[in-house]
């Protein structure tokens, strides 16, 4: 569910469309806001691959596919080796039968980390290598997250680097009318401490400062979920959040009750929320940000992720209306600038020539700065020309990508299925209605040990 960005573009899908090779270069070399410094000193040490083939399966579908079949012909370019990308609705049930049956491709790019952690304890994946760990350790943002997001145990258990992180997505955000800030005399906080403090004035002042809704069908509850995770990674170490998704600690663990509570202070309390806190629940994601644009504002800040805007009035003008910032970390627990979010990654299913070839050019900032210059492509590579996004959203969210410290994908979408898309949800809106912090955390412990 909460891979809603996903979801909004379903209507422009078409399951099963292959992209071949030999496509025209979308963007030519040497002219606009790319590193083709980078790129033509790989071009000419790169290997002769004419007449190789390499293949490409993911969950790509239109118009994405075309974008990054855009990018893979740079690499065509300067190797001379075809890279055909296909793209299916079903890829998670298809590179299983893929891989089974004798046929997977060369590379196969997994939505999140799980399937290809499973994937990788069977011997079905190649692993990518120390030196392709060091060169993330090193030139991506909060490098050693990913580097730990993409090592998954080996058929003998042993650990080692399988997924290379290729187009990421951020949540940690607070969305906000500049306009509403300037009149009001407010500033965008940059500590958690200034936040709240924010938060304060502005009920001082007689305001509202937080719209809040966590409505969504079936699956009400989970924006709660997404408030915790942050929450958790604002008061704990990165090790603690891990030890969290994969209930090596209990989920109510005192520290997890207290990230709880952290939500509860914003949430719970009737002066902070638009409606009251009673109308927390009942609320729809998707109508409740709509009360930063109303005249007076119904309220200042509106916490989401990147995929918000979806949901805003038409006439809304990104910069004037509406902008974003971090949500900022605690300046008294010294945790660095936790980014929650997901990603999409790389890993090695069939092994060739070409295909070390390719996992050599997504290295290089091209791979990335094509993409960027297309679409909603996020990346933590520090070594990309950021003027090479092609809004100042994204330009934004990219900047806190390579301002963050720690990365950590969304915990609930880590938990098993029951947990993270069940009794969490609904523990999150029962606390939301009054009931206790460490009462919810407990019931949440017992249905994940029902699942044992």
């Amino acid at each position: 569910m909460k891979t809603l960005s996903k979801a909004l573009s379903v209507a422009l899908l078409t399951a099963g469309v292959a992209h071949a090779g030999g496509h025209g270069m979308k963007f030519t070399v040497g002219e606009g806001p790319f590193s083709w410094d980078s790129y033509n000193a790989w071009a000419e040490s790169a290997p002769n691959l004419e007449g190789q083939t390499v293949t490409v399966f993911g969950p790509w579908l239109s118009p994405e596919d075309e974008f990054f079949s855009n990018a893979l012909a740079y690499f065509e370019k300067a190797t001379g080796a075809t890279a055909v990308y296909t793209g299916s609705d079903g890829f998670e049930q298809q590179i299983v039968v893929d891989v089974e049956g004798g046929s997977a491709p060369n590379v196969a790019v997994f939505p999140q980390p799980g399937l290809a952690a499973v994937l990788a304890s069977k011997g079905q994946l190649s692993p990518l290598g120390s030196d392709m760990a060091d060169w993330v350790r090193d030139n991506y943002a909060a490098g050693q997250s990913w580097v730990d997001l993409g090592t998954y145990a080996n058929a003998e258990g042993n650990d080692e680097m399988y997924g290379f992180f290729y187009n990421v997505n951020v949540k940690s955000l607070v969305w906000y009318s500049p306009e509403n800030f300037e009149d009001a005399g407010y500033e965008v906080p940059t500590t958690m401490e200034g936040l709240k403090e924010l938060t304060d004035q502005i009920v001082a002042d007689g305001e509202t400062p937080w719209c809040i809704g966590l409505g969504s069908g079936a699956a009400t509850g989970w924006p709660a979920t997404d408030w915790v995770e942050d929450f958790m990674l604002r008061t704990q170490s990165p090790e603690v959040y891990d030890q969290w998704t994969t209930n090596e600690i209990p989920f109510d663990d005192p520290r997890v009750v207290a990230a709880i509570e952290e939500f509860g202070w914003f949430a719970r309390d009737d002066a902070k929320v638009a409606g009251g806190a009673g109308a927390v629940a009942s609320t729809d994601f998707r109508d409740s940000p709509k009360g930063l644009f109303t005249s007076p504002p119904q309220c200042y800040m509106h916490r989401q992720a990147s995929f918000v805007p979806a949901f805003f009035p038409e006439d809304v003008e990104f910069g004037v209306d509406t902008d974003f910032f971090y949500l900022p970390s605690y300046e008294s627990k010294d945790l660095g600038n936790p980014v929650l979010g997901g990603g999409t990654l790389m890993a090695v299913t069939k092994e060739s020539e070409a295909t070390t070839a390719l996992m050599e050019f997504f290295k290089l900032p091209i791979a990335h700065e094509v993409m960027m210059a297309q679409t909603g492509f996020l990346t933590p590579h520090n070594g990309v020309n950021l003027d090479a996004y092609k809004d100042d959203t994204l330009r934004g969210l990219g900047e806190i990508l390579l301002g963050a410290t720690t990365f950590r994908f969304d915990g609930s979408d880590l938990m098993p299925g029951g947990v993270g898309a069940g009794s969490f949800w609904t523990g999150m809106v029962d606390y939301s209605g009054g009931k206790d912090a460490a009462q919810v955390a407990s019931e949440i412990q017992d249905s994940w040990d029902a699942l044992k």
